[in-house]
């Protein structure tokens, strides 16, 4: 699965350069347009990328205490 996210995270790079849309004057729904829904979407594809990674590909051991004692109360 760590390669799975790894080539999920290397997609998004590539896709996040949209030299193909830069032109075009397209509105979704008569009010968006066309490229900033592309990146919306991008965008939700890195959450759900950043979901995956924390979830099946960090490493083990990192996620107890840093070693910082408690502060009495």
């Amino acid at each position: 699965m760590k390669q799975v996210v790894w080539g999920l995270v290397i997609l998004l790079v590539i896709l996040h350069h949209d030299v193909w849309l830069w032109d075009d004057p397209t509105l979704v729904g008569g009010f968006m347009p066309i490229t900033l829904l592309y990146h919306a979407g991008i965008s939700i594809a890195a959450g759900i990328t950043w979901f995956l990674a924390t979830r099946y590909a960090w490493p083990e051991g990192l996620d107890g205490d840093a070693g910082i004692p408690e502060a009495d109360a």
